[in-house]
């Protein structure tokens, strides 16, 4: 049976996943979402024998029906190989009560690798089976690390070439500079004078610029998306909630049919998507809880039902998370609406025009499974320095604004249900953030001095991906004022 994918905004054609994955976004501005959620076809039990690419073979072909299995095999082993600097791809690691899911074991360092390493190949393999003869050219805003790990995923991949947008003050330092010296003839990086949303908000309306499609497939191009609301990118982050749920069991962590809850910092919202996917799937989830720094849009709006942009943007020391515009959420609204086109485009219509929208009582209903929180900028230092003076165990800035969160619901609700949380970046990508919040003595030292104390104190080997950028040289250097994407894209393409 076929897995048919329809858009949040129309009652449009179903697609095929290949056709969704190919597109990235909906010719209505929508995100494409599964007519069903797949319920999981091997026990749990069955999972915890399995590498985490058998694994992800066992989730991704749920979703993805037009692929052939020699297909999606070649795809995961492509991805999930010696980029990563561990076998298990995932490991889970117990500090203080807490299993924290390391997704930061590939070539940046960031979660993003665990869906941006394989959809290069899904996005070849569904070009060649819908006989698309033009060049697909990855369109892609980011907060941080989105860019890098499409840049690392895409470089030099033949038939395609990606161009990323991120805000030029918005990133750390290591963020910007893995971006800026990133080789590959198909690579092009631009600074935007801008802040985030603002970058995604542009990228949107290229993909929206039917003018601009016209002259792009005369000269044979054309968009697709990595960002998060690509269905090829979501359903492969879905594996890792399944496979950290079938190792603990594997080892005796948790019992048959226990349930855990899961812990998300959370910026675009597709992260803690995946997990709700995963929980939809039979994967024994109880809680999502939904972490948020400053920029506490989502944490406001599982309190009030309101999704309301209209605040001062805030940039924090977990600067992935610096969001306003949480796209993935969505797919969440369009699902509560019971699978309702027309109300979800209505929200977005409403948060287009107004900034803001919101969602019906019965639609609140549907979200308990969901608790949402955020944690301060002071709060989300404490976290850090405490885990590392109890346990010497050392997490970054967003997987810390999720530690902080998960405490507060701890001592909120009395749960003391067992504990996954994803820790979505290594501290080495936010050194001088994490190291100042260890000991303020630490603000003195070059970023790559700091490199070489946390490797010291965190006793962890300094990553490839950070030795590889301490002396390469800059290869991007464009800027431009948000006004001036679509110039910037044009040229570059030679149009």
């Amino acid at each position: 049976m076929d897995l048919f994918y329809r858009s949040t905004r129309s009652k449009g054609e179903a697609v095929k996943a290949s056709q969704a994955i190919l597109k990235g976004l909906a010719d209505d501005g929508g995100l494409y979402v599964p007519e069903s959620v797949p319920s999981l076809d091997k026990s749990l039990e069955e999972l915890s024998q399995m590498t985490y690419q058998e694994t992800a073979y066992e989730v991704i072909k749920l979703f993805f029906t037009d692929f052939t299995e020699s297909e999606l095999k070649e795809c995961i082993n492509k991805a999930y190989d010696n980029k990563f600097d561990t076998e298990v791809i995932a490991p889970l690691v117990e500090a203080d009560r807490t299993y924290y899911l390391e997704l930061f074991h590939g070539a940046t360092i960031a979660f993003k690798d665990m869906a941006l390493s394989i959809l290069p190949h899904l996005l070849i393999t569904s070009a060649k089976k819908n006989n698309v003869k033009n060049e697909i050219v990855i369109l892609t805003a980011t907060s941080g690390d989105t860019g890098k790990a499409a840049l690392a995923g895409f470089a030099d991949v033949k038939g395609t070439r990606i161009i990323v947008f991120y805000p030029k003050n918005g990133v750390s330092p290591i963020q910007e500079k893995q971006m800026v010296t990133q080789k590959g003839d198909n690579t092009f990086v631009v600074g935007i004078t801008g802040n985030f949303d603002d970058a995604q908000t542009g990228v949107k309306q290229l993909f929206g610029d039917k003018e601009l499609a016209d002259i792009m497939d005369k000269a044979g191009f054309q968009f697709s998306s990595a960002n998060s609301i690509n269905i090829g990118r979501l359903v492969p982050q879905v594996v890792y909630y399944v496979y950290a749920y079938a190792q603990l069991l594997k080892e005796g962590k948790v019992g048959k049919d226990e349930k855990i809850n899961v812990v998300v910092p959370t910026g675009n919202f597709g992260n803690i998507l995946a997990a709700y996917f995963a929980k939809n799937m039979g994967v024994p989830i109880a809680k999502l809880i939904c972490a948020s720094n400053e920029n506490k849009v989502l944490y406001d709006f599982f309190e009030t039902g309101i999704y309301d942009r209209n605040r001062d943007f805030v940039l924090t020391s977990s600067p992935s998370m610096d969001i306003l515009i949480s796209s993935n959420l969505e797919r969440l609204i369009y699902l509560t609406a019971g699978a309702d086109a027309e109300k979800n485009a209505a929200f977005m219509g409403a948060l287009s025009t107004t900034g803001k929208y919101e969602i019906t009582a019965d639609m609140r209903a549907k979200m308990t499974d969901f608790y949402g929180n955020y944690a301060s900028e002071q709060e989300t230092a404490d976290t850090i320095k405490a885990l590392y003076e109890k346990t010497g165990y050392v997490i970054d800035t967003h997987t810390a604004v999720a530690a902080a969160v998960c405490d507060k619901y701890k001592k909120e609700t009395g749960d003391n249900a067992k504990v996954v949380l994803a820790s979505t970046a290594s501290p080495f990508k936010f050194t001088r953030s994490v190291m100042n919040a260890i000991d303020a003595k630490y603000d003195a030292m070059g970023d790559f001095e700091l490199v070489d104390e946390l490797s010291k104190l965190a006793k962890v080997k300094v990553p490839r991906a950070i030795e590889e950028i301490r002396t390469a040289p800059v290869l991007h250097d464009t800027v431009c004022d948000k006004e001036d994407m679509k110039d910037v894209v044009m040229k570059f393409l030679g149009l």
